[in-house]
């Protein structure tokens, strides 16, 4: 997924409807400079990610993890998920 972020969640879903065990689910920019882990915050952007992070945890079908990279673009990363059977 690299599309607008505020709809993360729902391309989850829409991507959970499409899987089956053992694929992957790819998100990515999801650090947003460490601003994902702002709690304050209004930006639809941000709050898409949150809930979509929310999603991925609490989902037992999805075995997930979450990685930050830094690089001349700044801080962000991405998150990877495989389909459990």
């Amino acid at each position: 997924m690299d599309a607008d972020k505020a709809n993360n969640p729902l391309y989850l879903d829409y991507s959970l409807q499409l899987v089956r065990p053992g694929s992957l689910i790819i998100a990515d920019n999801i650090i947003r400079e460490g601003e994902v882990l702002n709690e304050a915050s209004s930006d639809e952007r941000v709050l898409g990610i949150q809930h979509y992070l929310q999603k991925i945890a609490s989902n037992p079908k999805l075995e997930s993890v979450a990685i930050s990279t830094i690089g001349i673009k700044g801080i962000d990363g991405f998150s990877l998920s495989i389909v459990l059977g």
